[in-house]
């Protein structure tokens, strides 16, 4: 079995846990690697856009795996059971009913809005590393808006995202379990994934935007 996590390190502040697990990778620390920050300075998402929160309002993470077994092409597949594992994990850490939150799949998590639009509960940044054709590393960041207040969102994203305290109805997130929850179900997705089995099933049910525009 893999160790999830081999090293896990906790930071106040930091530009980005992506820039902190690769650095890990690159000096060859061993998989499967996670930096967890109370508050980034120049998070990512996708496409060079930036993600912020306040410090404290969210579980900032990134996981560094080295997926030698696993082909280039299935890479996205690190993301995909990052996603998943944070899907339950985060409905637990907040009580919420199975279901509440999907994929918007590429990097969203979301959650349905009254309006009946879809709200982004969580960002996933995947990035891998290629050498000679074999997938050398992959880190996997993700950002969840855990206990941060409705009321305190930017007034230009407020339309369109959500947190796990909003969804509850204001119960209190506890982000050290959130990060345990997460923990404890990824390890075996990804002992499964380095088996060569992928939990398609799971994955499918998942999607919200599938057959739609």
């Amino acid at each position: 079995m893999t160790a999830v996590p081999s090293r896990l390190e906790r930071f106040a502040s930091v530009d980005s846990t992506q820039r902190v697990v690769r650095g890990w990778l690159d000096a060859g620390v061993p998989e499967v690697a996670v930096a967890v920050a109370d508050h980034q300075e120049a998070g990512r998402g996708r496409h060079g856009r930036t993600w912020s929160a306040p410090p404290g309002a969210a579980l900032l993470v990134s996981a560094g795996f080295r997926p030698e077994p696993i082909a280039p092409r299935h890479a996205w597949r690190l993301a995909a059971i990052v996603a998943l594992a944070m899907l339950d994990a985060a409905e637990d850490a907040g009580g919420l009913r199975d279901g509440t939150l999907a994929l918007k799949w590429p990097n969203d998590i979301v959650a349905d809005g009254p309006d009946g639009r879809l709200l982004k509960v969580a960002g996933v940044l995947g990035e891998a590393i290629v050498e000679a054709d074999r997938l050398a590393g992959v880190v996997v960041g993700i950002g969840v808006n855990a206990g941060w207040p409705a009321e305190t969102f930017p007034p230009d994203l407020a339309p369109s995202m959500s947190s796990l305290h909003a969804l509850s109805g204001g119960r209190p997130i506890d982000r050290d379990a959130l990060l345990d929850g997460w923990l404890a179900r990824l390890e075996p997705r990804y002992d499964a994934l380095r088996a060569g089995r992928f939990d398609a099933g799971a994955w499918s049910a998942r999607p919200r935007t599938t057959g739609r525009r």
